[in-house]
Formats: C-alpha cells, structure tokens, sequence
C-alpha cells in the first residue's frame, strides 16, 4: 500500500490534531485500504466491513502514529489487524447461528475457495498462530501480508533483521504444517 507524499503529509498534520487533514486523509485512504481487505478477506461485504474498522481505527488512533516510520507502513499494520478482527468476528457469528445446525467442519482441501487472494483455511491458521506465538504472527502479517521487505519488519518490531526473519520462517512452518501438505506452501 504505498501512499504519495500528500498522503504522508497529511498523516503527520493529522496525528498532530488538523481535523481537516484527518478527513482528507481519510478520504485518500479509503480505496487503498478497502483493496488491501479484499486480499485478506474472500467476501465483498466482509472487506467493506473491515475497510470501515479500519478508517475508524485510524480517526480514533492517529494520535499514536509517531512518524518514525512512514504512515503506510503503520496504516498496513492496522488495515490487517482490522480485517483479521473482522473475520474472527464472522467466523463467531457464523459458528453461532450455526450451533443448532451441523457442526463447522474444516474445509476441505479441494473446495477451499480462492477469492481475492485469500483462502479461509489460512486464516484460520494465521488465527491458531496468533494465538499461541503472538510474536511470530506479528512478524508473519507484516511480512506476508502487508508485504514490507525484511528490513522493515525489523524496524517496526524493533527487532535485529536475524530475529525478524528467523521469526517469519517459524511462522511459515507453523501455517504450513497447520495446513497440511496437500498445500504445498
């Protein structure tokens, strides 16, 4: 998601309290943002969901954007964080309106489906992953995800560059072997 200088511009003026800057950087935003849900998240209206999170998360935390690094890269993290929350979300609606029906079973290799990008099954493995070695999850979105080179999961983490992808390839062999071997990672 990499976002011109105006855009950068603004997120600086913004995180320092112009309302005006804030809403036209939400303005600028919002179809960067709304394409980087539909590759995390299968279903339109999913995406449309979590692009609407997101440009509240940053209405509501752009205070917090420091400027040590640029706005994109924090808006990447937070674009992320959002649509994985939106479809843990789902996921719990659906599994309760599904409680007095058939039990959810994982889905089957060969009907998994490919929208945008995105497959359910991963999410469900990004999902077992962040549970259990946050870290390596972390590491795992900003690379794979929000697709930032090495150097810069370093640098957001505030890790050494041999953490940082020691800590992705841990990750990769989490979701892999989650997903089994028919995937072919």
């Amino acid at each position: 998601m990499a976002l011109d200088e105006t855009t950068e511009d603004l997120a600086r003026s913004a995180a320092q309290g112009d309302h005006r800057a804030l809403g036209e950087l939400l303005k600028r935003i919002e179809p960067a943002v709304l394409r980087h849900c539909g590759r995390i998240l299968p279903f339109r209206q999913d995406a449309e969901e979590a692009c609407q999170d997101t440009l509240l998360a940053v209405a509501r935390n752009i205070g917090r954007f420091e400027g040590r690094a640029r706005f994109s890269t924090w808006l990447h993290i937070v674009t992320a964080n959002c649509a994985r929350t939106t479809y843990r979300s789902l996921k719990r609606r659906a599994a309760e309106q599904s409680s007095d029906e058939l039990p959810l079973q994982k889905p089957d290799v060969a009907r998994v489906s490919v929208i945008a990008g995105s497959r359910l099954d991963l999410l469900d493995a990004m999902e077992a992953l962040e549970a259990e070695k946050p870290e390596l999850a972390q590491a795992l979105v900003l690379r794979d995800i929000c697709q930032l080179d090495y150097n810069e999961v370093a640098e957001q983490l505030r890790i050494p560059l041999g953490t940082a992808k020691s800590r992705i390839h841990q990750a990769r062999k989490y979701v892999q072997s989650a997903l089994g071997d028919a995937y072919g990672f």
